[in-house]
């Protein structure tokens, strides 16, 4: 029987909520780059047949979707925590606190969150954590592809603010190619010195004397 979409919603909107917003994250699992998340609250009785967990969609896909979701939204909220960030706090809690950014920044606010994952995020609003919920539920799947386009054509900008890393290929997933690089030439300022596979790799430039990352920016 196919899943509805819908239903996390619709239970919502019976229970008096007018703006119910499904909310997700893209970039956990990078080795740099931020962790963006979207907030998004679709219209009642909003249906699109491609709206789907953004991790099953082609990039013409979502990027298509992503134009469609913008048009039809009541609101979207967009949250956005850097590498820096990420290194000092962990990447939990760096994802919790760009979903709760985005939510903050919907206007009109939302009075009822369906978020992603097991964590509820730290905000007074009404919610409900969905366990992989960006395939259950119509208005996270929508904010997943918000989110990960948003960060998509953020890697593509700093692709070209720091070559070399190929930023715009693989949006600083683990590839075998990315590993090499940081290997090879060290870390960029977006990189996430905290993760395994850029800390061990600067580590070992350093024993070599080729040295690590340079320092950031205050």
């Amino acid at each position: 029987m196919p899943i509805d979409l819908r239903a996390f919603e619709e239970e919502a909107h019976a229970s008096g909520f007018r703006r119910v917003a499904g909310v997700d994250e893209a970039g956990r699992g990078p080795l740099a780059g931020p962790v963006v998340a979207a907030a998004v609250i679709l219209p009642p009785g909003f249906v699109h047949p491609g709206i789907d967990d953004s991790k099953r969609l082609r990039p013409s896909r979502r990027e298509s979707l992503y134009g469609r979701i913008y048009e039809a939204a009541e609101a979207i909220g967009i949250g956005i925590v850097d590498a820096r960030e990420i290194d000092r706090v962990n990447i939990l809690q760096a994802a919790l606190a760009a979903m709760a950014m985005a939510v903050e920044n919907l206007d009109p606010p939302a009075d009822r969150l369906l978020v992603d994952g097991p964590f509820p995020l730290p905000l007074s609003i009404p919610q409900r954590p969905i366990p992989g919920g960006d395939g259950l539920c119509l208005s996270i799947a929508a904010a997943s592809i918000i989110a990960k386009v948003t960060r998509d054509r953020l890697m593509a900008v700093y692709d070209t603010q720091f070559p070399g890393w190929d930023f715009a290929r693989h949006k600083g997933y683990p590839t075998a190619e990315h590993r090499a690089a940081i290997r090879r030439q060290g870390c960029s300022p977006i990189h996430r010195r905290s993760f395994r596979g850029v800390r061990e790799a600067l580590a070992e430039r350093e024993q070599d004397g080729h040295g690590g990352c340079p320092p950031r920016a205050r």
